[in-house]
């Protein structure tokens, strides 16, 4: 699996801290690559190492799609890329938080966009799972969202400041994707989620520091029950960023990459 994975490196020969970056669902490790260009990482000495979740961009699938075992694979990445610090974006921040509450990466998280409960998930997504599991239908409606989700990204990129070229490269990017991996794969995402009816306290426990970074307005929900926990446990910083919906980190890559910074000062205390 090692061998098959998408990694796109940036950042010092020698640095003193590297991050580990997973993009979300449908996301490649394309989508870091403005963070990663940002020039505060590198004054910071901080290099990055970028993974697409396999599977994603007709990457090389796990056999198993379970978050516990997306979490034991990106662990054991860190460790091969010698990383001290994991940002995770959407569905890749979940499997950050798996990270950290198994016990698979011991480390400062950075959170963008992470879903802590399945009512905060996207309305459509739940209906795509529900279709999904329909034999016939499950199949159709899954390769019409890999052909209408793109161009609609594209439109929400462009409305939060994107370029227009730029939004254009990263919704070609989503829809180089199979339908048949991804129904599966979100499948067991929801199957995860029931699993962990609430992430706060699985966050918080897990002894991590944490950063919890939403865009100011994120279409991922957040019940007040949640941001109470969230906020009450010493180990979590709460970032709220301006002018940013779901795709913060393509949105305002510098104040992301701020945060990442801030994020390896804890590495270093």
């Amino acid at each position: 699996m090692k061998e098959s994975l998408d990694v796109r490196r940036a950042g010092p020969e020698h640095p003193r801290h590297r991050a580990l970056l997973l993009p979300g669902g449908m996301c490649s490790a394309e989508f870091y690559a403005d963070v990663m260009a940002e020039p505060a990482l590198v004054e910071a000495g901080l290099a990055t190492v970028a993974v697409t979740l396999p599977g994603f961009g007709r990457t090389v699938p796990p056999d198993d799609l379970a978050m516990e075992n997306y979490a034991r694979l990106m662990g054991e990445c860190a460790a091969d890329e010698a990383c001290d610090l994991v940002v995770g974006h959407s569905m890749g921040a979940n499997v950050a938080i798996e990270m950290a509450a198994a016990g698979d990466f011991a480390g400062p998280v950075v959170l963008l966009s992470p879903t802590f409960s399945k009512k905060d998930e996207a309305a459509f997504l739940g209906v795509l799972d529900h279709l999904g599991r329909v034999p016939g239908l499950g199949p159709l409606s899954w390769t019409a969202v890999v052909k209408t989700l793109p161009p609609m990204m594209k439109k929400e990129m462009i409305k939060g400041g994107v370029t227009e070229d730029r939004a254009r490269t990263l919704a070609a990017d989503m829809s180089n994707n199979d339908p048949g991996f991804c129904r599966p794969s979100v499948r067991c995402y929801y199957e995860y989620l029931d699993r962990h009816p609430s992430l706060v306290a699985r966050l918080r426990d897990s002894g991590q520091p944490a950063w919890v970074v939403r865009g100011d307005r994120d279409e991922i929900g957040l019940t007040d029950e949640e941001r109470r926990g969230l906020e009450a446990s010493p180990g979590i910083t709460m970032v709220t960023v301006a002018d940013a919906g779901h795709l913060l980190l393509v949105e305002q890559p510098a104040r992301v990459a701020e945060v990442i910074v801030e994020a390896a000062e804890a590495v270093r205390a």
